[in-house]
């Protein structure tokens, strides 16, 4: 039996319609766990739950909304008689993949505001649940919580803060029995990667710049099989792939070689430099 037996828990899953987080609601459901997949969109909270089965259900709430994420939990523990699992997953990638220099003040601030303070919301919403009945709290971090965020420095700005909290939470956590962990994911093939990486010019010819294993992408399931086992061993972090969790521990010296590659690379200036006159055309078009 796991450390943390998911059989009869109850989770609450943000972003859950779709990729990453309907895998992972999908698969706590199947270990026994009911499950509220919280979505922008209520229909398609709605049609996930379905597909996910009996013991789920599906509630439209923007995790930017406090009162929303509030609204969710109340009818979540109404339903089930609790909350065990918060799991923070709704997160957005900017729209523009370009510098800080070229990308609109909204678009830098929105990805802030759904990454982080998102997160934030949806752990202030689901702590006193948490706290009382020694569940647990997941973070949904990056590769980018710790690796330099050139042309992506909105998304690589909210992973290290969200990075951030869920180590200071799972401390505070302690003491009442619960825990907190981080989920730091490379590529993972769902719409928001692929909408950076492959539809962008910038993404495109980042890609160009690195070496081919760096961007070998896993499924929305595999990214959330290693979650739920997090999940199940209550560990601090997760990493998947899991040969990321050796660059994180080494991250003190590989970072300083990073950057110091990403400031002298021609391959890297360059896309630097399209992505920056890119945008700033588009805004004057």
């Amino acid at each position: 039996m796991p450390a943390y037996d998911l059989n009869g828990k109850v989770a609450l899953v943000t972003g859950a319609a779709k990729g990453i987080g309907f895998e992972t609601a999908r698969q706590i459901h199947m270990r026994g766990a009911s499950v509220a997949v919280i979505d922008l969109d209520p229909g398609e909270a709605s049609e996930a739950a379905e597909r996910i089965g009996g013991r789920a259900i599906g509630i439209a709430a923007d995790v930017t909304d406090q009162g929303a994420i509030m609204q969710a939990v109340a009818e979540t523990v109404e339903r089930f008689g609790g909350i065990d699992i918060a799991v923070a997953n709704a997160g957005i990638a900017p729209p523009t993949v370009t510098t800080v220099r070229a990308i609109a003040g909204e678009e830098w601030e929105r990805v802030v505001e759904v990454n982080l303070l998102g997160a934030w919301r949806t752990a202030r919403a689901t702590l006193p649940q948490i706290s009382e009945r020694g569940g647990q709290v997941v973070f949904i971090g990056s590769i980018y919580s710790f690796a330099n965020g050139l042309l992506a420095s909105p998304y690589a700005v909210s992973k290290a803060a969200v990075e951030s909290l869920g180590r200071s939470l799972r401390a505070e956590l302690a003491p009442f029995g619960a825990s907190a962990m981080v989920a730091y994911f490379g590529w993972v093939e769902t719409d928001l990667v692929s909408a950076s990486l492959d539809r962008q010019d910038g993404g495109k010819k980042i890609q160009d710049t690195l070496p081919g294993f760096l961007l070998k992408r896993i499924a929305p399931d595999v990214a959330a099989a290693a979650l739920v086992r997090g999940v199940e061993q209550r560990a601090p972090r997760i990493f998947a792939p899991g040969w990321w969790r050796y660059v994180a521990a080494w991250r003190g010296l590989i970072n300083p070689l990073m950057d110091w590659r990403a400031e002298r690379d021609d391959g890297v200036a360059a896309a630097i430099r399209e992505a920056d006159a890119a945008a700033q055309q588009s805004a004057s078009s």
